[in-house]
């Protein structure tokens, strides 16, 4: 998935904003900085989305047998293919439905 920086800041922000919520939550820097380690972090994973997404794709190209994109083995072999680059990387992977 792609977002804006706009809409990464925004995310942190809402993170920041959660975590002051919790009573268990104590903070040992400055939100600023928290914040900040906050879009770095979520940068870095949709990094390693799009990397994955450009390998799992190429890998679905190479098949001997042409798998058109939307059709149901196009979209079972991608989300194999998808959860298996997470794994590889170390990253664990979101299930959304």
């Amino acid at each position: 998935m792609r977002l804006s920086r706009e809409k990464t800041v925004r995310l942190s922000h809402r993170v920041i904003d959660f975590l002051v919520s919790v009573p268990s939550v104590d903070f040992v820097e400055d939100r600023d900085t928290i914040r900040t380690e906050i879009v770095n972090i979520i940068t870095a994973l949709l990094k390693v989305e799009e990397q994955v997404d450009t390998e799992v794709r190429a890998k679905i190209t190479s098949q001997k047998k042409e798998i058109l994109e939307g059709s149901e083995e196009w979209d079972i072999m991608y989300r194999k293919y998808y959860a298996e680059g997470l794994k590889r990387l170390g990253v664990a992977e979101v299930h959304t439905h």
